[in-house]
């Protein structure tokens, strides 16, 4: 008898729903406390406190809804062979349109096409009652409803341009790679990687914000003169238009070898009292590039998703895999979208483990900064934002270990006071 995979995946599912329940609950009664942490009276003011704690208490609200009716229907569309159905289903249209149903690329884009159209519509409630109700409750949105559905809009006709090579491209890759299939595989996606790095900030990204270049002034000259110090390529300063859409706050670099960029959301230059709070958040994302924190990662990346080819080869040929999700035929796309879900288990280790490193190199930029003198503006800079962001106060200790990927505030400002309390 066939190993029954597909309930298998179903089970471990809805297993890994009941343990995140668990930890949104316990985060929420982290969240519902009524007083700042410890280290955080006198930091933090109590009005930001209260605002913090309304807006982390209807996210989570929302966030128990939406999980809910995800792993529904996510369970269901496995379980019920939505997914064997809705194939079946896109080669009728093929034909409806007098096109060659058993070509599997056209076949694979009009199954995505689908799954598109039915992504789009369920997730449409969900994204405008995050943004229009509860951004929109606690200040942060800032985008009219015609922005809204114009870049959902563009997003979709992006991929529509996009798409359809990428995935072309893999099921021929899979079609003809023979025994050296999974290195042809992560060499492509490993190109488009690098493609997909370079042309986004210079052609995606402008399609739905404006970047300006730093105007000249004191906050410019500090940040060039930071970069030289450090050696950095800085080649152009940019500020992004961030507060078209939300008064959220960031700010990131990109670039590769000797020709690097920094964008400033606009939303950061407001909210930091003075120019060097915003020159100690650049140290700390300067203190990844300088200690090779993106290089590590990227590297990581790259490393994984040879292992998940590797392991997609071993299985793609397994008919009992197909036939336990209902599929009597083996396309390409619905044996890694098979694979994928087979290897869930070992995603989330893999998660978690990098979830862990990244709060590493978090802190090892923290002390980063710290050592070029930005400790003072550093700690203020990051109290700031998470003021500004309403960033949650409170956290759980279970679920910020699981699921936070940068310390919670408190962690970092002890992080940053520590060596000072040793020298005392």
């Amino acid at each position: 008898m066939a190993f029954p995979y597909m309930e298998a995946v179903v089970g471990f599912m809805i297993l890994m729903y009941i343990f995140e329940t668990y930890l949104d609950i316990r985060q929420h009664a982290a969240l519902k406390l009524p007083t700042l942490p410890k280290p955080l009276v006198g930091v933090i003011s109590q009005e930001k406190f209260e605002k913090s704690r309304a807006y982390s208490i209807d996210k989570s609200d929302f966030h128990f809804v939406h999980e809910f009716v995800t792993i529904l229907m996510d369970s269901a569309i496995l379980y019920f062979g939505i997914l064997p159905w809705f194939w079946k289903k896109s080669g009728d249209f093929l034909v409806f349109l007098g096109l060659n149903t058993e070509n599997e690329i056209l076949h694979t884009l009009a199954f995505l096409a689908g799954v598109m159209f039915w992504s789009q519509i369920t997730d449409l409630p969900f994204s405008l009652y995050s943004t229009f109700v509860i951004e929109a409750r606690h200040g942060f949105n800032k985008q009219t409803m015609w922005l809204f559905f114009r870049d959902m809009i563009k997003g979709i006709i992006l991929s529509v341009v996009i798409g359809p090579p990428i995935v072309a491209a893999i099921i021929l890759i899979v079609q003809k790679g023979g025994p050296y299939l999974a290195i042809y595989l992560w060499g492509f996606m490993f190109v488009l990687s690098l493609v997909m790095m370079t042309l986004y900030p210079i052609l995606i990204a402008p399609l739905f914000n404006k970047f300006t270049p730093l105007p000249e002034g004191e906050l410019r000259a500090k940040i060039e003169n930071l970069a030289s110090s450090l050696k950095f390529p800085l080649k152009k300063l940019f500020v992004v238009d961030g507060s078209t859409r939300s008064s959220h706050s960031n700010a990131y670099m990109y670039g590769f070898f000797k020709n690097k960029r920094i964008v400033l959301y606009d939303t950061l230059i407001q909210q930091c009292k003075n120019d060097e709070e915003v020159v100690a958040v650049l140290a700390h994302e300067l203190g990844h590039w300088k200690l090779n924190h993106t290089m590590y990662s990227f590297i990581a990346v790259q490393i994984l998703t040879f292992l998940q080819f590797g392991g997609y080869t071993l299985v793609r040929n397994s008919k009992d895999l197909f036939q336990s999700f209902g599929f009597e035929t083996q396309p390409v796309l619905i044996g890694l979208i098979i694979f994928q879900h087979t290897v869930i288990p070992l995603q989330h280790l893999v998660s978690f483990g990098l979830n862990l490193v990244s709060r590493a190199f978090e802190f090892q930029a923290d002390a980063f900064a710290k050592k070029l003198g930005y400790a003072l503006p550093l700690r203020a800079g990051l109290v700031k934002l998470q003021e500004e962001n309403l960033s949650a106060m409170n956290t759980d200790p279970w679920y910020s270990a699981y699921h936070y990927s940068h310390p919670p505030l408190v962690e970092r400002l002890a992080a940053i006071d520590e060596p000072d309390k040793k020298t005392d």
